[in-house]
Parts: C-alpha cells; structure tokens; sequence
C-alpha cells in the first residue's frame, strides 16, 4: 500500500530551518542573582559548597539526616522511588516536607530543590492526570496545548511541594527501535525546539519565584536520540553503553535481533550534531531553562558528561547558559567504573556543576573535598558550580527570608481535578493519528446495534498510559491513577440501545456492525524498551485476525511508543488510527472513534514498511515510507 509523500524538497528544508528564538519564561537573566548568590557563597565552607552539587535519592538513603551531615543541594525520588507511607498525594506532600525540614536546620538553612521525573504529568503519584506522552505531542505540534499541560503538571507537582522536574525531553529521535522513543516529540529538530521550548514556558511559567512553577530541565544533552545501535546479529555496528540500571539487557523480539541503543554512541561530525541535534537546546535555553542535564550517551567514543567541549565550550560559554547543569542517574560512574575518584574530577572539570549520585553520595562528598585540597578540581569550578545552583535557587525564591518552603497543601483540591483532565482528554484527541479510512468507516454511529471490542489494550489504562507512570518502567493492567480505559470510554458514548461486547482475544465478532481492537506495545522505559524489530505480538496479531474472520468492518487502533512494522496489520484493517501513549483520558479516543472530534494529528515521525528500513527519517536518501512524516487523514 503506497501512500502520497510530501514534496521532497519541502521535507529536505525543514532540516535546514534555523532553530526559533522562543519568548523567555524568565524576564531577568539568572545572572542577575549572582550578587545574592556569591554573598552566601562567601559564607560558605568547602564542605558546605560540595554539598550543594550532590543529589542523592531520597529513598535509598538509609540516614535522612544525611541532608545535614552532608549538606546537601538537593535530592531526587527516582523512578518507582516511592514514599514508605504510600504512592499517595499526603505521602509524596509528607516526604517533601520531612526532607526540606531537614535542610532548614542546616548552619545555613539553604532550601533543597527536590527533583522528580513529572514527564507526563505528575506520573510517579497515584491520582495525578497522565497526559500522552511526548511523542503524541509532537503529533499534535501544538505548542499552545504543550505549554497548557506542562503548566498543569507545575501546579500538580507543586500541590506535593516538589518544584524541579527532570522535563522536558528534548531529543531528536533518530532510530524508533530505541526505548525512550517516545519521550521525544520528533525525528525533526524544528517540532522539538518549538515544542520543547513551549513546555519550558510552561513548567516555569513567566516568573520562576511564583510558587506554582518549577524549574525545567531540559534533556538529555546531547544526540541521546542519535545513538548508533550494536545488536547480536550484526546488523549495524556502534559502541554499547549501560542502561540505567547497570545491567539490562535488550528484550526479545520475534525476528530474534537484540539490540542496544539506549546510552550508546553517536559518530556524527560537529556540523551534524548542530544541524539536528543542538536546535532544542538552543531554543531551551532562550525559553530560560533553569536546569539542564547531559547524556548517558556517548558522541564520537567521548560520554556526554565528560566532554568539556559539549559542556562548557558550546553550552555554557557559545550559547550562553546560565542556569546549571544536573548528570544523570549514576551517569558519573559510568565514565570510568574502574576509577570513581577519577571520573568525579573528569565530570566536574567538563561542566557538571550538581551530580545525580543515587547512592554514592558519601563517596562523592569525600572525593570531591580531596580532588580540590589536591589541585585536580580547581576552587574556581567549585565557585563557578555553587554559583550557578544557588542563582537558581535566587531565581525561584528558595533563598527569600521569611518565605515558606514547605509545601501549600491548599493546592491539594485541583489534584487530578475534572478541570485538569479536561485538557488532557483534549490533548488526546489532538494526537491521535488517522493511517487509513476506507469506506469511511469511521466515525462510528453512536447508535450501531452492536459494538464488538477486542485487543489486550481495550480496557488496559497501563498499557495505556506506558513507562514513567507510577513506577518507572510502567506497567499493565490497573494502575490506579484514575482515569479511563478506552474500552470504558466507548460504553461511555454509544447510545442506550447499543449493545458492546468485549473479547480481549477478538473473537465473538460475528453478527456485530463493527469491531474495534486495541493493540499494541506493553510498557517499557529506557534500554528495556529497545526494540530491534517492533512488530506485534502474536497475541495481537490473532485478535485482529479473529476480528477479520467476523466477516465485519474492523478498526485497529495502536498503541505504542513509536511507530511499528505493522504493514499487514493496516492491510487487514478497515481503518487504523495510531494513538500513541494517551495516558489516562481514553475518553479523547471515543471522541474521535464517534466523531465528536475530527482527526488533526500529523505524524512527527516517518512509518516504516519494514524491519530493514529501520531506522527511516524524513530527508533520508531513497526516502520511502509506508507513512510519510506528516502525514495524516481527516474525516
């Protein structure tokens, strides 16, 4: 099946477009506070500074007075990182609380900022509204709805006292095999830089001291989405990297290729890496990004978090970024496992200025004290970090006097609120992407005698919502965040007289005016989630199947984190509609099932034919997909 592609030289422009000057969330320049930031500098002690670059996860620390033996900046609730009392609204309120009472009673009562990965939405919390992920967003290319759920995710973040997210991805995703591909709005750095910049606006709101923002971080700088994959079977070459746990290895797919992608590297010149891959930073920072947080990746042999030139060369000094720069989760181990010592000298050298140090922490605050008492780490880059921390810390108010900074638990009562969830059924609605309509089969009537439904993800909010919900790698079934299920959301709008069955193996069609099956990805993150064929399951492939053999009209609606090989699947179906992650709101898919909602959603990713097309990008040469970038039909 060929479908109409976009005039090439249109397409081939749109690489070349230079990067949009975003309207700052923050008037003053951090350095600004840097009068503020440098008289409590002079105050503090070297053990003191070094405490300020150190974020250890809250929840594996054994001793929470640790804040205070080690004076630390900040700390973090990793992925699945739950509070012991419970993954609810009072606990995560509670554990912020508890751990920033700690900080006060410190010699200088200088505030944490408390860190959380609040992707899409406040996803760690039960009850929080879970908005599509990014790559639904990038679909919509709406920068006005982006800035819209970033700053409903601030209030909800907020509401738990927590004011620092580690979002918005900004990748450019260059390979859809890779498992993060859905944190990423494109595989074109226009839609990112726009989108990316948006959800900044969004997250700090226009003044980052107003209590209801919190800081961005944009990330993971830089060309994470680049990577080069190593699989198995030989098919392509490149440098592996570790996942985020240290040891994951790439699931099993059905053609039996296993790939690496995720922390992997990418052998790209300095003139590529500006053209796709730089865009969004530049935009983030002229957005007034407050943090940012560098790769696990690697480009050219080199990791991200060692490499001065990416860090303060390019970064900080040629683009001007004030803010500072966070590593990822443990990403400093990762330079040199044989020699930590070594690799925190090689880190703070290159530009990070606070280290994401779940567990090493202890260590950390040794090392760093003895690199600088050794001349390794030079006191200027310590002063330079603690410098560009504290500015932030100006910025958001976290060091105005008599200021409190507990959390405002009246901001409870629009926690996971109908008004939320609105913007987030809208949001669905806008993403989803039509592939096929034949005899127009869609919209549905609401008043058909019967609607036979079928598919594992029909009445599945986790597969639904996808990884970085609840738990860091998500998970099937009930994950109690409220919401709906797409099964539930189709009884919710057909009228009284229509009767709707379900079967999650597709079978029981026969008779029914239309069937409908879900199908699709299970949830994943990070190196879990690599892919090296993305085809459907056989459970999924036999639900479709046995809709088919019904002998009725069939709607195939995908779930998934990327686009999939699933050539034949659109050959069986009458109409297909890819809705990504749509997170909790599976009432916005009924919407546009029934035609309350025309489809508008664009593809910002090309779709492949096959597994040997992989990867496919708009621009590429003998550029030939199932779907082209772009593409998309409406009713």
């Amino acid at each position: 099946m060929r479908m109409p592609l976009f005039a090439r030289g249109l397409l081939s422009s749109l690489l070349l477009l230079s990067p949009t000057i975003s309207a700052a969330s923050q008037t003053k320049p951090f350095s600004a506070y840097d009068a503020e930031a440098k008289e409590l500098l002079a105050q503090m002690t070297l053990e003191e500074k070094v405490g300020q670059m150190i974020q250890p996860d809250f929840a594996s620390m054994r001793d929470k007075t640790d804040i205070q033996r080690y004076y630390l900046g900040s700390v973090l609730m990793g992925g699945g990182s739950d509070p012991q009392a419970g993954n609810n609204l009072q606990a995560w309120t509670d554990v912020y609380d508890h751990a920033q009472g700690m900080a006060l009673k410190t010699r200088l009562g200088i505030p944490l900022l408390f860190g959380v990965d609040a992707v899409h939405g406040h996803s760690n919390v039960l009850g929080a509204v879970i908005f599509p992920h990014n790559i639904g967003l990038g679909c919509t290319n709406n920068p006005d709805l982006v800035e819209k759920i970033a700053r409903i995710t601030a209030l909800e973040t907020r509401a738990t006292g927590i004011q620092w997210t580690f979002a918005p991805c900004v990748t450019v995703v260059r390979d859809e095999r890779w498992g993060r591909t859905y944190e990423g709005f494109s595989e074109e750095p226009k839609i990112a830089s726009v989108l990316g910049a948006a959800a900044v606006r969004g997250l700090q709101g226009s003044d980052l001291s107003d209590p209801l923002s919190i800081a961005a971080c944009a990330k993971h700088y830089i060309a994470d989405g680049g990577t080069v994959p190593i699989s198995s079977m030989g098919r392509r070459g490149g440098q592996a990297g570790d996942n985020r746990n240290f040891g994951g290895t790439a699931r099993a797919t059905r053609s039996g290729v296993r790939i690496r992608l995720n922390a992997g590297d990418v052998p790209i010149d300095e003139e590529t890496l500006r053209r796709i891959h730089l865009p969004p930073y530049i935009d983030a920072v002229n957005a007034g990004v407050a943090t940012i947080m560098p790769s696990y990746s690697s480009w050219n042999g080199v990791k991200c978090t060692a490499s001065k030139r990416l860090l303060t060369e390019i970064l900080k000094e040629e683009l001007g970024f004030q803010g500072f720069l966070i590593s990822d989760y443990s990403a400093i181990s990762m330079i040199d496992r044989s020699d930590y010592k070594g690799s925190i000298a090689t880190a703070i050298n290159a530009g990070i200025d606070m280290g994401m140090v779940p567990n090493r922490y202890a260590e950390f605050f040794n090392n760093l004290q003895q690199l600088v008492e050794e001349g390794t780490v030079p006191m200027s880059r310590i002063d330079d970090a603690v410098t560009r921390i504290l500015r932030v810390k100006c910025v958001m108010g976290l060091l105005d006097k008599g200021r409190s900074q507990l959390a405002d638990r009246s901001r409870w009562s629009k926690f996971g609120s109908d008004e939320h969830r609105a913007v987030a059924r809208d949001a669905v609605r806008q993403s989803l992407v039509l592939l096929k309509n034949e005899n127009k089969t869609l919209p549905l009537a609401k008043s058909a005698a019967r609607i036979h439904v079928g598919g594992k993800s029909a009445d599945d909010i986790g597969n639904q919502c996808g990884g970085w919900t609840v738990e860091w790698q998500g998970r099937s079934g009930d994950v109690t965040t409220g919401g709906t299920t797409i099964l539930a959301a189709i009884k919710n709008t057909v009228s009284a007289n229509t009767e709707v069955t379900f079967a999650a193996d597709g079978t029981g069609g026969a008779g029914a005016t239309v069937g409908v099956v879900i199908v699709g990805e299970r949830p994943y993150a990070e190196g879990n989630g690599d892919d090296g064929d993305l085809e459907l399951d056989e459970a999924d492939v036999a639900a479709i199947d046995n809709m088919k053999a019904a002998g009725i009209p069939v709607v195939v609606i995908l779930i998934s984190g990327r686009p999939m090989v699933v050539t034949d699947a659109i050959e069986k179906a009458d109409a297909f509609i890819a809705a990504w992650l749509p997170g909790t709101e599976g009432q916005g898919v009924a919407d546009v099932l029934f035609g309350d909602y025309k489809p508008s959603g664009k593809l910002s990713f090309s779709w492949p034919r096959s597994v040997d097309q992989l990867p496919i990008n708009v621009g590429d040469e003998n550029y030939d997909p199932l779907f082209a970038f772009g593409y998309g039909l409406r009713y």
